[in-house]
């Protein structure tokens, strides 16, 4: 199965992330967000923990990628991988460990300017898909 992909939009960067689990289906989109500013292979040298919290499950994803358009602007960070995740899926509660590099070190190709919920959804079928619009 493959982590994610992206699909045909007029303006923007349209993607739908895929995984067993709900994590692992964050986990790809967060990934997607990350190729989606850089196609380069991102070096695992720095390690961070948060936590986001959300009023549904579309808004707790809204927050989870906002906070790495946050730490991209503020801290000059770019994800290479999600080392741990965990959702509380009945309070819309997740935490995480993440794993990147400094983005100065990587060329950009898209300016991503804000997570949308255009087109998004979160679905379980054989896996589950998530699918989002990035506002370039």
């Amino acid at each position: 199965m493959e982590k994610f992909e992206f699909l045909e939009h007029t303006a923007d960067i349209k993607f739908q992330a895929f995984g067993e689990t709900l994590e692992e289906a964050f986990s790809n989109s967060a990934l997607a967000l990350s190729n989606s500013i850089t196609e380069e292979k991102i070096k695992s040298k720095k390690e961070l923990k948060f936590q986001v919290k959300g009023k549904n499950m579309e808004n707790l994803l809204y927050n989870f990628l906002e906070e790495f358009l946050f730490l991209f602007d503020s801290e000059s960070f770019l994800l290479s991988k999600v080392k741990e995740m965990k959702i509380n899926k009945e309070k819309f509660e997740l935490s995480c460990v993440v794993e990147g590099d400094e983005a100065n070190k990587y060329s950009f190709h898209s300016d991503i300017k804000a997570i949308t919920y255009n087109e998004m959804f979160i679905k379980k079928e054989k896996h589950w898909i998530i699918q989002g619009v990035f506002d370039v």
